[in-house]
């Protein structure tokens, strides 16, 4: 395959950016999205340029650290993460655009990669369980009904790659926050802290600057683990919940 790539290019966060032009002869439709990204690293390194710098970590789609926009979609146009995103989803001298996520929430560090330390502040806010150190629990010692477990585990299944949030019109993040609050409310373990819990971390997500949600949609249609846009619902009762406890 022969391919044209405009790809963001920008220095650090001060600098302005652009949209930069590159040509590749061969690309196998075998070759994952990120592959072919260092199939075009190595032509530029050959030429004595600078690589384009992206994330990518186990590029097996399960920890979240990839996440391009591609042709203005988030992660592309599979439902998928970039990492398993393949070329043979592309034509033959199709023109490629590639970007970084875009919200404000996720300033851009250099090219494609960009800062989503504002996730783990959030989950650090509220997003956990506290117990007690030491062995764990025997297994049937906190009953969990069966329907409650699955709800928990499905929606536990998000990576946290930021998609939602480079989808949404709005830069919000109440699809994540709502996966979170959701999976650790299903919970027994997670009764105690439930309300502080879901007050604490709404708190977090407007300080970081992620916009408010209006049921949109587009995060969990962007989502690679199929989030259900439900959560977002049991976000806010949660929320109202709270409040009327006097949080």
């Amino acid at each position: 395959m022969k391919l044209t790539l405009k790809i963001w290019r920008q220095a650090d966060s001060s600098d302005p950016g652009g949209m930069h032009t590159y040509e590749l002869d061969e690309v196998s439709e075998d070759m994952s999205f990120l592959e072919m990204l260092d199939v075009l690293n190595e032509q530029l390194i050959e030429q004595g340029e600078d690589p384009v710098a992206f994330d990518s970590d186990c590029r097996e789609g399960i920890c979240g650290m990839c996440g391009l926009m591609i042709n203005g979609d988030a992660h592309g146009p599979e439902v998928t993460t970039t990492c398993q995103l393949h070329m043979r989803s592309f034509s033959d001298g199709e023109t490629i655009t590639i970007e970084p996520w875009r919200a404000d929430a996720f300033p851009v560090l250099k090219d494609l990669c960009v800062d989503r330390s504002a996730f783990d502040r959030m989950i650090a806010s509220g997003g956990y369980i506290s117990v007690n150190t030491g062995s764990a629990p025997e297994a049937h010692s906190v009953p969990v009904p069966r329907d409650d477990a699955l709800r928990a585990f499905n929606v536990a299944t998000c990576i946290g790659c930021g998609a939602c949030v480079a989808a949404c019109p709005n830069g919000s993040a109440s699809l994540f926050m709502g996966a979170k609050i959701t999976h650790l409310g299903e919970l027994p373990q997670g009764q105690p802290e439930r309300d502080s819990r879901v007050v604490n971390m709404v708190a977090q997500h407007d300080h970081e600057g992620f916009g408010g949600c209006t049921n949109i949609g587009q995060c969990t249609a962007a989502c690679p683990k199929e989030i259900p846009l439900d959560v977002i619902s049991q976000l806010n009762k949660d929320l109202r919940t709270a409040m009327r406890h006097g949080h």
